[in-house]
C-alpha cells in the first residue's frame, strides 16, 4: 500500500502482535525542497536513517505490519509533535516553552541536519509548514494509530518496535571509559512505554546476535514512544537505534561489504522477537505463504 507520505508492507495474514514502522529513513527529496536548501544532495542526507528500511524489510514475511517514510526527515520529521515548531525556522511560529529538541534545531520541520549544518539560508511560510504536517505528518500517524489499534484489536495487546539509526560518532562519545560503546539502544522511554517483559524480549534477541545492548542511554526514545507507549493498557512502544557503522559507509552513505551479512543477522533478531505470538503463547509458522503488499 502507497501512499504520497508513507509505504504500508502488510502481512498476509497478520500473525504477530508486533508492528515495525522506520519514520527516518524516507529518500524522496523533492526539486522544490533541494531548491529551498543551502545544502548539496548527499549533505542534506546525513540526518537519514538510510537503509534502515532495507534491514527490517522481511517483517512482514513474518507476520507484522512494516511502515515506511517516504518524505526524509531533513523535509519533516515525524518522531516529533505536530506542535514542535521552530520560530527560528518558520514565520510566525510562537515561542515555545523550552524544549530541548527545538533550541537544537530539531523540531518537527528540523532547522539543522546532523553535524548542526544549516539546512535554509532563511524561513519557510507558515503555510508551508502547515502544508507538511497536513500532508505528510497526520497521514503517517494516521496510519500508525490505525495499526496499532487493529492490532490491540486482534491479539489483545500491541507491541511496537520504532526503528532508527545512530551516527557512531554519538554513541562512541558517550561511551564510558574504558568501556566499549553499545551497538543497540533501547528506548522505552525508562519504563514508560513498554513493559519490562516486552523490552528484555528484544534486548536478549540482540545480545544472543551477539551484539552490545545499553537501555535508554543515551537515546531513551522520543515523540513515537512517548505518543504510543501505554503498558498499562497492553500497548508497547520500543525504539531501536543501530550503530550506522555496523552496516553503512556513513561518509559516502552507502552501504558497505558486509551489509548483506548484517541484513541477515537482523533478520534472525527479528525471527527471534517475533517468532512467538506473545498473546497466544503460540509458535508462529514461518514456512506459511506470507506478502508484503
Amino acid at each position: 500500500m502507497s501512499h504520497p507520505s508513507f509505504e504500508l508492507h502488510l502481512p498476509a495474514p497478520q500473525t504477530s502482535p508486533y508492528v515495525f514502522s522506520s519514520p527516518h529513513s524516507g529518500r524522496e527529496y523533492l526539486p522544490t525542497f533541494l531548491s529551498q536548501t543551502r545544502l548539496d544532495a548527499h549533505m542534506i542526507r546525513s540526518s537519514e536513517d538510510a537503509f534502515i528500511d532495507q534491514l527490517f524489510d522481511c517483517a512482514p514475511k513474518m507476520g507484522a505490519p512494516l511502515l515506511l517514510a517516504r518524505a526524509p526527515r531533513a523535509y519533516i520529521d515525524l518522531n516529533r509533535g505536530p506542535d514542535e515548531l521552530d520560530p527560528a525556522v518558520i514565520e510566525g511560529a510562537e515561542r515555545p516553552a523550552h524544549n530541548p529538541r527545538i533550541s537544537s534545531g530539531l523540531g518537527v520541520i528540523p532547522r539543522v541536519v546532523s553535524g548542526g549544518r544549516a539546512i535554509y539560508t532563511g524561513k519557510i511560510s507558515r503555510a508551508e509548514a502547515e502544508g507538511r504536517l497536513r500532508d505528510c505528518w497526520h497521514p503517517w500517524h494516521d496510519r500508525l494509530r490505525g495499526l496499532i489499534n487493529d492490532t490491540h484489536s486482534q491479539f489483545g495487546e500491541a507491541i511496537l518496535i520504532d526503528c532508527h539509526s545512530m551516527p557512531h560518532e554519538a554513541i562512541e562519545l558517550q561511551a564510558n571509559k574504558g568501556m566499549p560503546a553499545p551497538q543497540i539502544v533501547l528506548g522505552d522511554r525508562f519504563g514508560a512505554a513498554a513493559s519490562r517483559a516486552v523490552v528484555d524480549r528484544v534486548a536478549a534477541a540482540f545480545e544472543t546476535a551477539g551484539l552490545r545492548v545499553s537501555r535508554n542511554m543515551p537515546f531513551a526514545g522520543a515523540y513515537i514512544t512517548q505518543a504510543y507507549g501505554r503498558p498499562s493498557r497492553q500497548v508497547h512502544a520500543v525504539q531501536i537505534e543501530i550503530d550506522r557503522r555496523l552496516y553503512m559507509d556513513e561518509a559516502r552513505i552507502e552501504p558497505h561489504a558486509d551489509f548483506p551479512g548484517f541484513r541477515n543477522l537482523i533478520n534472525g533478531v527479528i525471527a527471534e522477537i517475533i517468532g512467538t505470538n506473545s498473546a497466544s503463547g503460540m509458535p508462529l509458522d514461518t514456512d506459511s505463504p506470507l506478502a508484503a503488499e
